[in-house]
């Protein structure tokens, strides 16, 4: 990993606890239909998505303290904060989903997110199990 990257990796996270922490929720999932104006984009990231389930998640719960539900529109990223919402845009297929971000992970190199397998088939790469996505921080605009 280079010192750039690194530093925007840093920024990222930075950014994502300043501009997002009133978006921790109870809620165990988003519904993804969030109207698009009213969200604002607080930062960008490019890279890897995989996908994981409740099989391979265990059964256990995620780092928010919620069971993974595989249908469900929710996430595991490295840094961003607990509930921070995220858009994720599949860039093969120009599919996105909105999704809240419950756990953390993944720990595979180069992948920037873990989504449910629902996500996954919704953004059109379950059987391929892994794509390149833009990763869309969104924080509440102001009213």
């Amino acid at each position: 990993m280079n010192m750039t990257r690194k530093y925007k990796s840093v920024a990222l996270a930075i950014a994502g606890v300043i501009t997002l922490p009133s978006c921790a929720t109870t809620s165990t999932a988003s519904s993804g239909t969030d109207a698009p104006d009213t969200w604002k984009i607080a930062a960008i990231q490019h890279g890897q998505a995989s996908w994981y389930s409740v099989k391979t998640n265990g059964g256990t719960r995620t780092a928010s303290g919620e069971r993974l539900t595989n249908s469900a529109a929710t996430a595991a990223h490295k840094t961003l904060p607990l509930g921070s919402k995220v858009r994720v845009v599949n860039m093969n297929n120009g599919k996105s989903e909105i999704v809240t971000i419950i756990d953390r992970g993944p720990f595979v190199r180069g992948r920037v997110i873990d989504v449910t397998l629902g996500v996954a088939e919704r953004l059109g790469f379950a059987a391929r199990g892994v794509t390149s996505v833009k990763l869309e921080v969104l924080g509440k605009k102001e009213s």
